[in-house]
Formats: structure tokens, C-alpha cells, sequence
């Protein structure tokens, strides 16, 4: 099926001719469905606000709610919307008169001597008639530009509500890992102890115990490199959270398991999709605002009107101003045209006009970038979920085999070597059951930022870019 995602078309006024921006379609299908179909999905969008909810964490849904308020990105976000909304209110201020008050005192002199004094006190006015839609154009731009802030401050949710989880994901990740690590080392210091024994008795070489030695100490190594990962993790957790990197050492310190999320997806249709991120978003709305700044770079091409006035009191003592003054008065009406600008303000036009292309391409880019984005982590997603079940059976066999070994060695069957080689299996294989686990759950995360979960936008969906219905101008 193909949606035209960005259609289009654009018309200038200049000074009674009307010239038309490119015509041009979508350069691409927007496919009716995602690619990989044997992803268990529900449609539906309303739980992807808070798709951490969905792993059943509170630790989690915590950390990522406190990220939300205090994260740094966060902030900076919100004060680039506050400013962009300021602004919309000072372009709104330009369709209203301007009234200001004004008071004046004069004192003439003639030949050294004062002839009189003056007092005046009164109200200016001004007003500039929007004919043709500068002022007005100029507001949809900045309308646009808060609209396209605030989804720009959803992005920086998403991106924030993502990053806490997998630095969260990595850090339960590494305490399971070195758990297991722990656990084998155990068993294999078990060996090892059997295996001196043994030597001592006269029962086997020093070569045994020298492997079983080795083979302890490899499994000992990997455990400051895990106890480093569980500290660095949390120190970016804290610091996502808006605090001190060592501010979350003590609760993250008790290990958990890896947050798991069900296997049943949220997923729309993809075109569906392209309309909840706030990235594309914020790219269509970039594309009203450049259309609004050509139009209104068209607009300066036309006469410009306005109208001012003044009322106020004279009177020649400050005391007689509030009662026996004049009133005075003036009204004023204006037009200008630019005449010759050596070409300066259709210059402004061709290049809003290209700021607009610009703008298309960042669109265009954007919506590819999404499509990308999901379909790489439903990609992922699959793989590590058949990656993870493959490894859990190789792990339960690793780990009969390791038991089996160690009996029949215990019994003299086999030699010490097979020990070893079960025992260093079994440790890899559940290391990387844990990691194929922890993939999965990370997986879910990236889909879930992919398909634009994690903000709420603000009142209706965002307008689409129209390269094609025609926006007449002042002729």
C-alpha cells in the first residue's frame, strides 16, 4: 500500500503573482505491515506512554519517573519550550495595536526671559494592517516552532526513559553474571580441594591440581571486570536521575533479577507509527514553520498599511492639566512599498524557499531513520528470542555434563581434563544464557523507543506536510 507520507506544494505571493513551489511526492512505501510477523503484537498505543511498566520493575519504574522530572536533558528541553512559546506570544503581540502613554514638560525662553510653559500628557497608537498575511504567517511559524519544541522535548523523554532502563538492564545483568561466576567459582574451589587432596595421596599428577588451580582463577578474574560494570552502571543511573554518581550506590546495591517484559507487543500498523514519535513529529511541524517563513517572506514583497493616532491634555500650568487643558489630537495613515532592493527581498524568498526543501529532506530522512529503527529491533528481538531458548537448552545439558564428569571422575572413569572442559562450559554457557537474557530485555526497551513510546503528546496529531494542495497568496 502507498501512503503518501510527505505531499506537497507551496504558494508565494509577490506583489500580485503567485509563484508555486515544486510539486512532489513520497519517494517511498510505507508498508502496510512490519516485516516480521511472527512477533506476538497487540494493537494498540496507549500503554507505550509508560512502557516500563510493562517489565514489573518498581525500582525501575521509579528511577525512569524521577529521570523524567530531574534528568539535565530534561530541563534544558523544557526551557527551550518555554521560550519557544514566549516567542509565539510575541508574534501573536504583532496582529494587536500598540498603545503607549507619553508626558512632556517645556519651558521657552526669549531673550534671556521665560515666555510661558507647556505640559502634555497622552496616549499613542499604532496599529499595522495584516493585508497580506506577514504578520499572521510569521505566528503560524511560531505556533509551529513551540509545536515542534514540544515534541523535541518528547524526543529527549524517549531517549532519557530508554537510557535509564538499559543502564538498568546492564546493571542487574552484571550482578546475575557475576552471581553465576561466583557460584562456579565455588565449585570449582571445590574441585580444586578434591584434587590436592588427591595429589597428596599419590592419586594424580600435579598437573591436575595446577589446571584445576588455573581454571579457578580465570573464573576469579571476570569478577572485578563484572563488579566494575555494576558500579559504572549505577553511577549512570544517577546521573540520569539528575544526581551525584555515587548517589545510588546503596540502592542498587542488593542484587535482582533482569526485568523481563511480556512477550506480547504493543504495536500499530507503521504508518501508525511514524505518528506517535515525537522525532517525526518535530520534523513535520519544522515543515509548517518553513512554509509559514516563505509565505511571509512573500508577504514583504507587498505594500505595507498602518495606521497610528495620539490623543492627550496641554495646558500651560501643571495644575491646570487635569482640568481646564486642551485636548489635542493626530491621525495618522501610512503605506510603503519597497521600490528597488538591488533584489534583496526576493532573495529572502528563494531562500525560505530553500530552507523549505531542506526542511522536506530532514522529513523525509526522519521517517526513513523510524522505519529503520523498528524494523531493526524487531529484527533483533526475534533473533535473540530464538538466540536465548537455543542457549538455555545448552546450558542444562552443559550442566549434567559438568555433574556427570565429576562423578566419573570421582570414580577414576575419566581423566581430570574432561573436568575441566565440563566445568569451563558450564560457566559459559549460563554466562550466556544471562547475557541472551539480558539482550532480550534490552530488545524490548530499543523496540519500545523505536515505535515512540515514553512521552504523551499534547492535543490532536501533528499536521502533515502537504507538498501537494496549493496555499493561495495576497495577489
Amino acid at each position: 500500500m502507498r501512503i503518501p507520507i510527505v505531499l506537497g506544494g507551496v504558494v508565494l505571493a509577490v506583489c500580485g503573482c503567485a509563484s508555486v513551489a515544486p510539486q512532489r511526492t513520497a519517494p517511498y512505501d510505507i508498508p502496510a505491515a512490519w516485516s516480521v510477523a511472527d512477533v506476538s503484537a497487540t494493537p494498540g498505543t496507549a500503554s507505550l506512554a509508560q512502557w516500563w511498566l510493562r517489565f514489573d520493575d518498581p525500582l525501575l519504574a521509579r528511577l525512569v519517573s524521577q529521570a523524567l522530572q530531574a534528568n539535565t536533558g530534561v530541563k534544558s528541553a523544557e526551557a527551550a519550550l518555554r521560550q519557544a512559546r514566549a516567542l509565539r506570544d510575541v508574534s501573536a503581540a504583532a496582529l494587536w495595536p500598540n498603545v503607549g502613554s507619553s508626558a512632556s514638560a517645556q519651558r521657552a525662553m526669549a531673550g534671556g526671559h521665560p515666555t510661558g510653559n507647556t505640559f502634555r500628557a497622552g496616549l499613542d497608537a499604532g496599529w499595522e494592517l495584516d493585508i497580506f498575511g506577514g504578520n499572521r504567517s510569521a505566528l503560524e511559524a511560531s505556533e509551529a516552532n513551540a509545536a515542534a519544541s514540544a515534541a523535541s522535548l518528547g524526543e529527549v523523554q524517549v531517549s532519557i526513559a530508554a537510557e535509564v532502563a538499559l543502564a538498568y538492564i546492564t546493571l542487574r545483568n552484571a550482578q546475575v553474571r557475576s552471581s553465576i561466576a561466583e557460584a562456579n567459582l565455588a565449585s570449582q574451589l571445590e574441585t580444586l580441594q578434591i584434587t590436592q587432596w588427591r595429589e597428596q595421596a599419590g592419586l594424580v599428577s600435579n598437573l591436575d591440581a595446577e589446571q584445576a588451580s588455573a581454571t579457578a582463577e580465570q573464573t576469579r578474574a571476570q569478577l572485578p571486570a563484572l563488579r566494575t560494570a555494576i558500579e559504572q552502571s549505577a553511577h549512570a543511573l544517577a546521573v540520569l536521575t539528575g544526581q551525584p554518581p555515587a548517589a545510588l550506590s546503596t540502592v542498587l546495591a542488593a542484587p535482582g533479577p533482569v526485568p523481563q517484559a511480556p512477550d506480547s507487543l504493543v504495536l500499530g500498523i507503521p504508518a501508525e507509527t511514524l505518528r506517535q514519535r515525537p522525532d517525526v513529529r518535530a520534523a513535520e511541524y519544522q515543515v509548517r514553520a518553513a512554509v509559514a517563513r516563505v509565505s511571509q517572506a512573500g508577504a514583504a514583497l507587498a505594500p505595507n498599511f498602518q495606521i497610528g493616532g495620539s490623543i492627550g491634555l496641554a495646558a500651560s500650568t501643571l495644575s491646570t492639566l487635569a482640568s481646564r487643558a486642551s485636548v489635542v489630537g493626530a491621525l495618522l495613515a501610512s503605506v510603503s512599498m519597497p521600490v528597488f532592493d538591488a533584489g534583496a527581498l526576493r532573495a529572502q524568498v528563494r531562500s525560505q524557499q530553500a530552507a523549505l526543501d531542506q526542511a522536506y529532506a530532514a522529513y523525509d530522512a526522519t521517517v526513513l531513520a523510524a522505519l529503520q529503527e523498528v524494523e531493526d529491533a524487531l529484527i533483533a528481538l526475534r533473533g535473540d528470542r530464538e538466540r536465548f531458548v537455543s542457549l538455555q537448552r545448552a546450558a542444562e545439558s552443559a550442566a549434567n555434563a559438568a555433574q556427570l564428569a565429576s562423578q566419573r571422575y570421582g570414580s577414576g572413569l575419566i581423566d581430570f581434563q574432561t573436568v575441566l572442559d565440563t566445568q569451563r562450559t558450564q560457566l559459559n554457557t549460563q554466562d550466556s544464557v544471562a547475557g541472551a537474557n539480558a539482550d532480550v530485555s534490552a530488545d524490548h526497551v530499543r523496540l519500545y523507543k523505536a515505535l515512540g513510546g515514553g512521552w504523551r503528546p499534547d492535543g490532536d496529531a501533528a499536521p502533515r506536510p502537504d507538498r501537494n494542495a496549493d496555499q493561495g497568496s495576497p495577489s
